[in-house]
């Protein structure tokens, strides 16, 4: 576990399984393939989880389960916002219904932490909630739980029923990604549900993710949101986010009432008229993206105002 992190929305990252495999486009620059890959690659843990191909680290898909790590926030009594698996996917095909089972039980022996949980795998997601959080058949976790102590003053609260500390996620790079990922949320027994879209990598209408479903309206299925996260991409090799992206969110969220999150504008910066010239001498690179023209400045530079204001919404905001 990392106690601080530079990942705005969070305080802390956990990760007790490490290792992934490319699954969509938002998977080409991932940041924890690049880290696992170089400033990691020393470490045993990540031996092998990455190999280099023409000069970029991508993922073999091997998997690597970090029994000391499993345990640390079990230690930790302050609270904390953790994300979960930062370093991988807990959802990944190769995770065991088993090794999810451990994590979840750490989780429900700490309620005094909040978990992030996040995955481009929501089918997996889907119905491995169904099986445990479900409210019906056997209570599959209770070996996992005993094994690690079992519950201390009710920790976890009812078990067989979502863990009320636990926000399950998807990743939401485009509306494609959205389509075939939000209806697996939207099904998942979960307490807090919320996405990322990041990186956002093309325009994003919310109300467009449930085609077998009947249409309630965009408003009413924003309803079964609690959190959205937006950003661009940074680091080498980063696309560009067109700002009319960024602000469409913004506005779905607005009118529904979903907290918003704007995370970072990456990467590249929509550099308007009366900033320009606070930001010329950053210039590293200039594009244009479906008429708007995007400045390469790094993601110190660019910073997180959304039209001169920073949007830090977070589930159970008034």
């Amino acid at each position: 576990m990392a106690d601080g992190t530079h990942i705005e929305w969070t305080e802390a990252t956990w990760n007790p399984i490490v290792g992934c495999s490319l699954a969509s486009p938002g998977c080409t620059n991932c940041y924890a393939m690049q880290f696992a890959g170089t400033r990691l690659a020393h470490t045993a843990k990540y031996d092998g989880l990455t190999r280099e191909v023409n000069g970029n680290h991508v993922w073999t898909g091997k998997l690597a389960f970090d029994e000391k790590a499993l345990l640390e926030p079990l230690r930790w009594k302050k609270p904390r916002m953790i994300f979960v698996n930062s370093m991988g996917d807990l959802f990944h095909e190769d995770c065991t219904d088993e090794m999810i089972d451990r994590v979840f039980a750490v989780m429900a022996l700490c309620p005094q932490h909040t978990f992030q949980v996040l995955t481009k795998r929501s089918g997996r997601m889907r119905e491995y909630c169904i099986s445990r959080f479900g409210g019906w058949g056997e209570m599959l976790l209770t070996d996992a739980i005993e094994a690690l102590g079992g519950f201390e003053n009710d920790a976890g609260g009812e078990w067989g029923k979502p863990l009320p500390n636990v926000w399950l996620g998807v990743s939401v790079e485009d509306q494609q990604r959205a389509d075939e990922r939000i209806p697996d949320l939207l099904a998942t027994p979960a307490a807090i549900r919320w996405i990322s879209a990041e990186p956002l990598l093309g325009p994003v209408d919310l109300g467009q993710c449930l085609p077998e479903f009947e249409r309630l309206g965009w408003s009413t299925y924003l309803d079964s949101l609690d959190w959205v996260v937006a950003g661009g991409e940074s680091g080498k090799g980063a696309r560009p986010m067109h700002p009319d992206w960024a602000r469409s969110l913004r506005d779905q969220c607005a009118a529904a009432g979903v907290p918003f999150f704007f995370k970072q504008w990456g990467e590249w910066y929509p550099a308007f008229a009366n900033d320009l010239a606070v930001h010329a001498s950053a210039v590293r690179e200039e594009r244009e993206i479906e008429g708007e023209v995007i400045y390469r400045l790094g993601k110190k530079q660019s910073g997180r105002l959304l039209d001169g204001t920073e949007h830090n919404g977070m589930p159970g905001d008034a």
